[in-house]
């Protein structure tokens, strides 16, 4: 039996919204007892943490691996070291590799890789349809029983109203949750940025943000006809926010995410033509920023998501136009949330909770939160520190991060896994 004590740590719990000073004892991979009065029981390790959060792990709902078919980009093991360092303790991966996780026996593979290779928990997603071609269901019930925790069509969306229904209502008799990228491809055909005055004067096809408003209408009136678990993997604009708070509101059974991306930036940081900025969907107007933010501090938006999407030089290196969408961001979730907290926009219990309890509620784990009994998945985090963000240092394979140079204040000094340290600093 291994312990580890945690003494001098300010513990939050974003599920209860403890935030209180107090220690926390490991044993055995589970939290034994936490609080003030907790003590050594011969723990065969202390750790000081000097006044600094200790919080749940974070669990990320949209992390695009890259293992099988892509590990030039991504591994498993590449990923979950970018994980750990950045508090992450449960990654979501993608079903859009190479082959498509769209049988049981890849899945298998998955999870057996995972538990070879990677540091922290991993678990896929299956994909909606048979090769992500939007056309024929794919196995759901044999999928989630081999361990797909949703469903999804990963970059693409459903463009056939009959197949998402379809898809909806039997989810709905699986009790299985169908998470989806909204975005009309035909509205979206050949755009690189979003549409404006800002795209006209860079000579850049834009994206209208009614390609993602549409299809948001549409999966939401599918939802409320079918009663199937709906999960939009990311929104990016004031009208799409609109819709789902009123759905919401109706009691249709719909969750939405936001990425890091589109809480921190916004179309004109593209203005040098950076490519590291071309995202899927594109980063909005300002406006549409500042309503993420306020969706967020509202509860409308339940979750965030790295939508970590790790591209090679090859594909980055460019012109705009012609550069593959996607940005990593497993190493900059936590800093950017931290950035909410830091401008007073969101308390810090509330931050967390959109990256612990909330998507751990929303998948059915029993982690995201400090509870006696539950496994010891923990960030050590300091609050304080400045510093300047040095994509040359991420663990992840690719380097293809919109916030290289940025200014960020708090980082992760630990992180644990089932009680074993798999990242300090």
């Amino acid at each position: 039996m291994t312990s580890t004590l945690f003494v001098n740590a300010r513990l939050v719990d974003p599920a209860t919204r403890r935030d209180e000073p107090g220690n926390l004892l490991v044993e055995d991979g589970r939290i034994k007892a936490l609080g003030a009065g907790v003590a050594s029981q011969g723990a065969g390790r202390t750790v000081d943490c000097k006044g600094h959060v200790l919080a749940p792990g974070l669990i990320d709902m949209q992390v695009f691996a890259c293992e099988p078919g892509g590990e030039h980009k991504e591994t498993l093991a590449t990923a979950s070291q970018s994980a750990a360092a950045g508090g992450v303790t449960t990654i979501i991966v993608m079903p859009d590799t190479d082959p498509i996780i769209d049988e049981p026996s890849l899945v298998d593979f998955i999870e057996r890789r995972a538990r070879d290779t990677a540091s922290v928990h991993v678990h896929p997603m299956g994909a909606l349809t048979r090769a992500l071609e939007g056309k024929a269901m794919s196995e759901m019930g044999l999928l989630s029983e081999a361990g797909a925790v949703a469903f999804t069509q990963g970059r693409k969306a459903i463009m056939d109203g009959e197949v998402m229904r379809r898809l909806l209502e039997y989810a709905a008799g699986l009790g299985v949750l169908v998470v989806h990228h909204p975005e009309d491809a035909n509205l979206a055909r050949s755009g690189v940025m979003n549409e404006g005055e800002l795209s006209s004067r860079l000579g850049l096809k834009g994206i209208p943000t009614e390609a993602e408003v549409i299809m948001v209408q549409r999966d939401l009136a599918l939802a409320e006809l079918t009663g199937g678990r709906l999960h939009f993997a990311q929104i990016s604009c004031a009208r799409s926010l609109e819709a789902i708070a009123a759905a919401k509101a109706r009691g249709v059974k719909v969750t939405c995410a936001v990425s890091a991306h589109h809480l921190a930036l916004n179309e004109n940081d593209i203005a040098t033509y950076r490519t590291f900025f071309k995202t899927s969907p594109p980063l909005r107007a300002e406006a549409d920023r500042q309503a993420m933010v306020d969706g967020l501090a509202r509860g409308v938006i339940d979750i965030v998501v790295s939508s970590h999407d790790p591209q090679g030089p090859e594909d980055k290196r460019l012109p705009f136009a012609e550069a593959r969408d996607g940005a990593i961001g497993l190493e900059t979730l936590l800093p950017v949330l931290l950035e909410l907290v830091h401008k007073g926009e969101m308390a810090l219990t509330d931050a967390l909770a959109t990256v612990t309890c909330k998507p751990a509620q929303l998948l059915g784990f029993e982690a995201g939160r400090l509870a006696e009994g539950l496994p010891a998945d923990l960030a050590l985090i300091d609050l304080e520190t400045p510093y300047v963000f040095d994509a040359s240092t991420v663990k992840s394979k690719s380097q293809n991060s919109p916030f290289d140079g940025r200014r960020f204040q708090g980082r992760v000094l630990m992180t644990q896994v089932d009680g074993k340290t798999v990242f300090e600093s």
